[in-house]
């Protein structure tokens, strides 16, 4: 029965030209995170059910692909890629503490389609399993900061902030612990809707406007960091989780200027609240202010996951860089260093006929040899046509032999960005090609 090809909502295929970009991406960021001693890790793309459910909250929840195997087994699609972590750091206790790693993967949750949002995505992920100083939250921070420095971005800042702070807040100000999850949940929309909004939906929620007015009073505490916290502590000092979350801050901070991350970077916000949870200590969210798409990274402690998976709790901490957003930023601000062309191959090496193939593949396999990305045409078309081929797919460079190079010993080389080719001989080849390659990076036009 024939089928109509389609793709699933909120899934997308990737073509040869994207996934060279995203290629480029991910080893940007594989080489941030070994640089900072975050080793490889590889999980299923299936859980168990249970292994899933309750992690992340009722409304998360909901969005967790969940089916029957042909076992009979309750299993699901992975949500995020930190309980699966959890899951191994259980399952294997010799793993040596600190445990750092990193993984980039794919994930799927059943939400409602939209710009910057899918149903199947990759997060690209760093944590620390094992230690509470507060350096291991600066340095998920500060990998995140060199990884986004190192793709380019400029305009960018960290939100920071403290569930053990909200935690204190919601104590003095006597919300219940029935309510507080659901007004943080709102608190966390007020860029979303707007002051004015989070304040109906609140009153909605069962607030007097006293408390509602309370809680404005703190959440929009104002000042740099320091003065911040100051103001916090004189509020929330004498409330022990409060005074806690505050150290925690301070601590961080501090950590953050010595690993030289610039101030202007990262800010302490009280509105960021993060969805997930399992959240218990420090919270962060990266945003950029153009295109206003909004977080592009976030993660935070948590410290009681991976006792919810077996006998040992660890503390942890972590962050997740979206790498759908990350390539969504850098094509709308057209950020693709010029080296990121549409094709993987530098060098096609065009056949004059059938006799002289065997010349073609013997050059081709002497540029591969020397690292050479290089390809032979497939056919035995007019050398227009090859040529034609070559631009169309983007190739910088095309070897040219016919009869009388190969009687003489040389080949041309012609330049597809600028059009101009030269002859040379067979052993100068590889290092024209590799001139030619420097100077078609340079002119070839970004992605």
């Amino acid at each position: 029965m024939k089928a109509t090809p389609q793709v699933l909502k909120g899934m997308r295929d990737f073509l040869p030209a994207r996934m060279i970009l995203r290629h480029f991406v991910t080893d940007q960021l594989r080489r941030v995170f070994e640089r900072f001693g975050f080793e490889p890790l590889q999980t299923p793309a299936i859980e168990y059910a249970e292994t899933l459910e309750g992690k992340f909250g009722e409304e998360a929840d909901k969005l967790i692909y969940k089916f029957e195997d042909r076992g009979g087994r309750a299993v699901g699609l992975r949500y995020d890629l930190t309980v699966p972590l959890a899951r191994v750091v259980s399952m294997y206790p010799e793993l040596v503490k600190p445990f750092k790693r990193y993984q980039i993967a794919p994930v799927w949750r059943a939400e409602r389609p939209q710009k910057g949002r899918y149903r199947e995505f990759y997060q690209c992920d760093v944590d620390v399993v094992g230690s509470q100083s507060m350096v291991a939250d600066a340095e998920v921070v500060t990998v995140a900061y060199t990884a986004l420095r190192q793709l380019g971005f400029s305009s960018f800042r960290a939100l920071i902030n403290n569930r053990k702070i909200l935690q204190a807040i919601a104590s003095r100000l006597g919300i219940s612990a029935e309510l507080a999850p659901g007004v943080w949940r709102i608190a966390d929309k007020w860029d979303k809707i707007g002051a004015e909004n989070v304040r109906s939906e609140l009153a909605e929620l069962g607030l007097s406007p006293g408390l509602i007015d309370g809680l404005f009073e703190t959440l929009d505490l104002s000042g740099d960091n320091a003065e911040v916290l100051d103001a916090l502590a004189t509020r929330l000092g004498d409330v022990p989780i409060g005074a806690e979350g505050i150290q925690e801050l301070r601590d961080l901070f501090n950590y953050l200027a010595l690993a030289e991350v610039p101030p202007e970077y990262y800010h302490l916000d009280l509105h960021m609240v993060r969805g997930l949870e399992y959240y218990t200590g420090p919270i962060f969210e990266f945003v950029v202010e153009t295109p206003r798409i909004g977080s592009i990274c976030g993660g935070g402690r948590y410290d009681h996951l991976i006792g919810l998976l077996g006998p040992t709790e660890y503390p942890a901490v972590g962050i997740s860089l979206g790498l759908e957003r990350l390539i969504d930023v850098i094509d709308a601000l057209g950020m693709a260093p010029a080296e990121v062309r549409n094709t993987v191959t530098e060098v096609l090496v065009t056949v004059f006929d059938r006799e002289y193939l065997q010349d073609s593949l013997a050059v081709a396999a002497s540029l591969r040899a020397t690292g050479v990305n290089t390809e032979v045409y497939m056919g035995l078309d007019k050398l227009a046509h090859q040529l034609r081929y070559a631009s169309r797919k983007n190739i910088p460079l095309v070897v040219i032999l016919g009869p009388d190079e190969i009687s003489r010993g040389e080949v041309v080389v012609r330049n597809m960005v600028t059009g101009q080719q030269e002859t040379v001989e067979r052993g100068a080849l590889l290092s024209a090609i590799q001139g030619e390659l420097d100077n078609a990076t340079q002119a070839t036009p970004t992605l």
